[in-house]
């Protein structure tokens, strides 16, 4: 074993002349451990919102979204359609239409989204596993069925026994208003509708969504095979780098090709914002700790101060002295942050499996406690974080204070 290395580890582990030395640096561990735990925990539970919320937005949107940069709407030329057909990362692939519309129901009327969607929407999305009463279906007996967000269900107080229809009302696209503005209705179109399911995934879409059939939706925008997307599925396995490149070398410039994190580009990149912010601040947090690791060392060196005699007497020079405390710092910061990422791991553990930590919602949000999920990446940037800090923290006192007690000549 390396001679500095190995004094430095008995320097740790030995009792000290003065019991306070002792304590300091069980306090100074226990200062970086409790900081790297609080890192670990933070960024796990930042994760598992993120990953909750990757998998809500799962339930509902594409592996890859394609839309007109231009305008709001496309016609799928056959040629295009004819290359997808014959790519093999596909699995399934869907025409879907949206727009803003007013609906009613009773007295109660409220504006949504409507996005028409054809029969391969369900193969693409996982929309059909987030309903909560009712059935996903486009038609029932030739009858056109909307499935809504249930945020919308309860504005409009719909219900699913087939009692009464929706309306569903947009402007007309085509027909000019004429006469008096009470004539103004016959440029609205309408569509009858029933309500046969509702779905919760998350409130942006439980507040915002309808889901009709894309051949009514087309009719009440007075479109013949205008759709406002393409959504795709992608085989199991898949690149999705590579799908969305090979995707935009076939509809060229004139449409967006966005995968999930494109979607939802502004939210996730707030979410990594707020997540590497914290990290931010806990480190600072961890920085003022390690002053605990200089006054540790520091009061080490004086009480080793004969120590550096007899080393200085038996011909070791100073470099090799101030490697010894140095060590000694690196241990106290390495010791830390094992037992911080250890503890911070089996609290991370426990609250995956037991949930001990209840969001206190009552029931209200589509989960009960804090999510957690552990990234064998974070805990990696956790601990170089740790052991740079540590580093910082022995080098200042190894430098300044020993210059008092290596200075003498032996």
């Amino acid at each position: 074993m390396n001679f500095p290395v190995y004094i430095a580890k008995r320097y740790l582990i030995s009792k000290k002349s003065k019991n306070v030395i002792n304590i300091i640096s069980l306090i100074s561990i226990f200062g970086v451990a409790i900081g790297t735990a609080a890192l670990v925990i933070i960024l796990s539970v930042f994760n598992g919102f993120e990953d909750l919320l990757k998998r809500l937005n799962n339930s509902f949107d594409p592996d890859i979204k394609i839309e007109a940069k231009y305008g709001k709407t496309f016609i799928p030329d056959n040629q295009t359609i004819e290359k997808i057909n014959n790519l093999d990362f596909i699995e399934a692939y869907s025409f879907c239409l949206e727009e803003n519309a007013m609906l009613e129901f009773g007295d109660r009327q409220i504006i949504a989204t409507i996005k028409g969607v054809d029969s391969e929407f369900i193969n693409v999305s996982g929309l059909d596993s987030m309903i909560i009463s009712g059935n996903y279906m486009n038609y029932f007996h030739d009858v056109p069925v909307a499935v809504a967000g249930r945020g919308i269900a309860y504005d409009l107080q719909l219900n699913i026994n087939f009692s009464a229809p929706i309306s569903v009302y947009v402007p007309s696209r085509t027909r000019q208003l004429r006469g008096s503005f009470q004539d103004a209705t016959d440029n609205i179109n309408r569509l009858h509708v029933y309500a046969g399911g509702f779905f919760a995934i998350q409130q942006e879409y439980d507040t915002k969504y309808v889901i009709l059939p894309l051949k009514e939706v087309q009719n009440l925008l007075e479109f013949d095979n205008d759709i406002s997307s393409l959504e795709i599925k992608l085989k199991k396995g898949s690149s999705v780098k590579n799908a969305v490149r090979t995707l935009e070398k076939i509809f060229g410039d004139d449409f967006f090709v966005k995968d999930r994190n494109m979607q939802h580009e502004y939210a996730y990149k707030i979410m990594k914002a707020e997540k590497w912010t914290i990290f931010m601040i806990l480190v600072f947090i961890l920085l003022i700790a390690s002053f605990n690791v200089i006054g540790s060392l520091t009061m080490l060196i004086i009480d080793k101060k004969n120590d550096i005699k007899i080393l200085k007497s038996m011909g070791a020079n100073n470099n090799l002295i101030r490697k010894i405390f140095f060590f000694e710092g690196i241990f106290i910061s390495l010791c830390g942050a094992i037992a911080g990422i250890v503890f911070g791991g089996v609290i991370c553990w426990l609250q995956m499996k037991y949930g001990f930590v209840s969001l206190g919602t009552s029931g209200s949000f589509i989960i009960d406690a804090y999510p957690v999920y552990i990234k064998a990446i974070d805990v990696l940037y956790i601990f170089f974080a740790v052991m740079l800090i540590g580093i910082v923290a022995a080098w200042y006192p190894v430098r300044y204070i020993t210059k008092k007690f290596v200075s003498i000549d032996y």
